[in-house]
């Protein structure tokens, strides 16, 4: 096969042809031809793509590491690319594994052709270059609310407990100490059964009215949903007739194994039965009031069961971006498990992170990632950790105060800022006061975050970029745990526990910070950042 690539590159390209897999009722079921590279690395050359949970892990180049992305997109976001610093990049329409050895990269493919080129010598010349060519963004976004406000989750302040009665006082209580109104999501367990589109009769008595309150008190309202019913209500029944459920190999309705029992899971490839689904968000909008959707699982591992039959035969990452595409109609969303559709107008949220230092660590790699695979529109796990067993488990436990203010801090200048645990009740009022501030600031810079939203909108550029991707061949490709927001503003966060000063890396150009000083860059300098300090530099002069 003829090269694909300039002869910068060392490249091995295979093609084959394998047999049928032979299960009557897989949707895998398909003739796959594989397509197969080996790219010699170049002096220092760095990648990044593929899992946004593995950016923390990234760039990938100098160590081995391995990863296939068939069926596994880790409980976040992930992209069949890979970019490097050098300008170079990898991609295929179908999912394809890839290693990295410390001097070559290979790739394989099941079925799809793999694609690959160099575009300038940079990490932003290749982004560009990619962004156009395989994901152009549609010069949409979600709703401006989700950028310009904080966010509010019910989940770990009730957890499986959402009643009217609850949700009403977090709201009561976000306005009554000061922080600003802003999206209001009712998490998991509103309904009585998954798939019954109604509220919780013995735990909602009125809806309709507590939606209208909120919106009085300046929320909107997002709902959590899933693909997921549960086998035992009147629904299910109903559905189940119409063929609207994954099969098993008997032709019996498949039972999905999921983190809250077993369900009987969509067709995403049924046309009608995507219909009705998105008819009946549509009748919570008209019905009740509701704003839009917090759309969660869509994993593409529940969907690898060889056994599953479905109307289409997909693979299990299509069903994932299958399930993105079901939210579009809706501008105020948010997805945690992705497939490809960077570019659209839809809320990505990182996954689940536990209450301790080493996850809040992941979240600026992971939003690097994200903004590299051109997920522009980010949202980092709620504050203080999303992840509920530690809350659920242990709810005499005191939390790290400390951790939440920090979590705060590290949210507050991304696009998006999501609470959850709330802090006037768990923290005290001066470490609450901190995380008000934070929400404060959020708002304050709103409308010149929603000037870049909509500019990335049309550029199809990350809002969270690395120092790599604005400063290139400066030595930058290793630091995680400070970013720039659009071109000019460089965030600093505090990540380690009991830290009062830390090491801030300043390209070149004149920076002023949050608290007036200017810094004049390259440079590396220790600021001091006590507890209530965010550190945070725009910059006002750029390098000549």
């Amino acid at each position: 096969m003829k090269n694909r690539i300039t002869n910068e590159v060392s490249l091995l390209c295979k093609t084959c042809r394998f047999g049928i897999i032979v299960s009557l009722f897989s949707f895998c079921s398909l003739q796959a031809i594989a397509d197969q590279c080996v790219i010699t690395l170049q002096e220092g050359e760095n990648f990044w793509g593929g899992c946004v949970t593995d950016g923390r892990q990234m760039p990938f180049g100098k160590t081995a590491f391995k990863r296939d992305l068939y069926g596994d997109n880790r409980g976040n976001q992930s992209q069949p690319l890979l970019i490097s610093d050098q300008g170079r990049y990898v991609w295929c329409e179908q999912p394809f594994e890839f290693s990295f050895d410390g001097t070559q990269l290979k790739i394989e493919s099941k079925s799809g052709k793999i694609e690959t080129g160099k575009k300038g010598d940079s990490l932003r010349q290749a982004y560009q270059y990619v962004s156009r060519t395989y994901f152009p963004s549609t010069g949409e976004i979600p709703n401006e609310m989700l950028f310009t406000k904080p966010q509010y989750n019910t989940w770990i302040e009730l957890i499986y407990d959402q009643r009217e009665s609850r949700i009403r006082k977090y709201a009561d209580d976000i306005l009554g100490n000061g922080f600003p109104a802003g999206v209001l999501m009712i998490d998991d367990n509103w309904q009585e059964d998954y798939g019954v589109w109604e509220f919780h009769p013995g735990r909602f008595t009125n809806p309709k009215d507590m939606v209208h309150n909120l919106h009085k008190q300046g929320f909107k309202v997002m709902l959590w949903i899933c693909p997921y019913f549960s086998p035992d209500c009147e629904t299910y029944r109903l559905l189940n007739k119409k063929g609207f459920f994954l099969q098993d190999k008997r032709g019996g309705t498949y039972m999905c194994k999921w983190w809250n029992g077993y369900s009987a899971s969509l067709d995403l490839t049924n046309p009608e039965a995507v219909k009705y689904f998105q008819g009946r968000l549509a009748y919570l909008c008209g019905e009740y009031g509701v704003d839009g959707f917090k759309l969660d699982a869509g994993d593409a591992d529940a969907y690898v069961d060889q056994t599953i039959k479905a109307a289409q035969s997909i693979s299990p990452n299509e069903f994932s971006e299958r399930w993105a595409k079901l939210g579009l109609p809706f501008k105020l969303n948010e997805y945690r498990a992705c497939w490809k559709l960077a570019g659209q107008p839809l809320a990505q949220r990182l996954r689940d992170k536990g209450h301790n230092w080493a996850d809040l660590h992941q979240l600026i790699p992971d939003a690097l990632a994200q903004g590299l695979m051109g997920y522009a529109y980010i949202c980092p796990d709620m504050i203080g950790g999303g992840e509920h067993s530690y809350f659920y488990d242990n709810p005499d436990k005191p939390l790290d105060q400390e951790l939440i203010v920090r979590s705060a801090q590290c949210s507050a200048l991304m696009p998006m800022m999501q609470f959850s645990v709330a802090p006037w009740r768990v923290l005290s009022k001066e470490n609450m006061a901190i995380c008000r501030d934070m929400a404060l600031l959020h708002e304050k810079m709103g409308p010149e975050i929603l000037a870049m939203v909509k500019s990335a909108a049309q550029s199809g550029e990350p809002l969270v970029r690395h120092l790599e991707y604005m400063y290139p061949h400066q030595g930058y490709t290793q630091i995680k745990d400070q970013f720039l927001l659009g071109d000019d503003i460089l965030v600093a966060p505090v990540l380690e526990k009991g830290a009062r000063s830390r090491k801030i890396v300043f390209p070149a150009g004149t920076w002023k910070g949050d608290d007036d000083s200017v810094v004049t860059g390259p440079c590396t300098m220790e600021v001091n950042v006590p507890l209530e300090r965010l550190p945070w530099y725009r910059c006002i002069k750029r390098a000549q």
